[in-house]
């Protein structure tokens, strides 16, 4: 099926969100069990952890790990945000800048200033959205971003939805004082579909949507190592707990640019592929085998396929043994811990 469509359903019991784009699984998000990345604490400090170059802090979902702990002594009230999830036996990253986000608008406590993405260029609509902008944050302290959503929006949703962010932020801030608490759950996978696919698609929420429109035939896929590329190729997923093993394989192609061919196509694939699985972490690329000459081309291929991708991933580069190396954030749960 030509077009996007987004569906809202459940999957083995949790809420789930499912991004079709041409009748391809191109995203997908599964509410875990553990706490969602955007919750918000009011955390108690502990002792800092010498040469690791932070510290511990309580929660009511347990132990968290804050970097950067200048001015924060034990035994300090601390308001963080949950910027990921942590392996098994890990305790979860969090931050003390804190962020306000929805459709619209990013509200950034601490950080003022009001700014409009980029990717926004008309000039005309710039103006528009910071005399928006002005009208609402008069006279705030904290800071501003309009998301490049915010294009094809009315003017008025904007503005409802720049107040509703700056309420809640100011609500959270001044919570401060108190035990240890909760302040925030984090946004769910509906929540997260309404916020971030921001591009025209129809919208389905009827009760089995994945069933109905092929979804859980892809899920399964997923869940598969073995991928299969355009032009003959393959590529095999398979996480540890020290890094997610990426092996590309160039198939019957037998020619002298298949290797070529293949490591592009597992280019171009790779951030769909880790996002619907949910991996993050270290990612280490066993390419197929190809001249030193062609490497230029595998990697403008490998940053064109990240640069459209939302979740944050640094491009380490090769390593002695011809391998390339990613470091990604862990922005989710592994699709195979969620549905085990």
């Amino acid at each position: 099926m030509k077009g996007r469509q987004i569906i809202l359903d459940t999957l083995d019991g949790r809420e789930a969100a499912a991004l079709m784009v041409d009748g391809r699984l191109d995203d997908l998000l599964v509410d875990g069990d553990g706490p969602r990345v955007g919750a918000i604490y009011r955390a108690v400090a502990e002792r800092p952890m010498k040469g690791q170059g932070g510290l511990f802090l309580s929660t009511p979902d347990g132990k968290v790990f804050l970097r950067q702990v200048r001015g924060v002594s034990p035994g300090q009230r601390v308001l963080v945000q949950a910027t990921g999830h942590a392996e098994p036996g890990k305790a979860m990253p969090v931050t003390q800048k804190i962020l306000f986000k929805s459709r619209y608008a990013i509200v950034t406590p601490g950080a003022p200033g009001l700014n409009i993405s980029r990717k926004i260029r008309d000039d005309s609509i710039r103006d528009q959205l910071l005399e928006i902008a002005h009208e609402v944050m008069d006279g705030e302290a904290m800071g501003l971003i309009l998301r490049s959503s915010c294009v094809d929006a009315a003017p008025d949703d904007i503005a409802a939805d720049i107040a509703a962010m700056a309420d809640l932020a100011r609500a959270v801030m001044a919570d401060d004082a108190g035990e240890m608490e909760t302040l925030v759950e984090g946004d769910g996978p509906h929540a997260l579909a309404w916020r971030d696919w921001t591009d025209p698609a129809e919208v389905i929420t009827e009760s089995g949507g994945f069933a109905t429109h092929g979804v859980l035939e892809r899920i399964d896929a997923a869940r598969s190592p073995h991928v299969s590329l355009a032009g003959g190729g393959s590529l095999y997923i398979e996480p540890t707990r020290a890094l997610v093993a990426v092996d590309v394989n160039t198939g019957t192609d037998t020619t002298p640019a298949a290797a070529l061919k293949a490591n592009i196509a597992a280019a171009r694939d790779l951030p769909r592929q880790l996002r619907v699985r949910g991996l993050g972490g270290q990612v280490t690329l066993d390419v197929a085998p190809m001249p030193k000459k062609d490497r230029r081309a595998f990697e403008t291929a490998l940053r064109a396929a990240f640069r459209a991708d939302a979740v944050e991933t640094t491009l380490a580069g090769w390593t002695p043994l011809g391998h390339y190396e990613l470091q990604r954030k862990r922005e989710r749960r592994p699709l195979s811990e969620v549905l085990s």
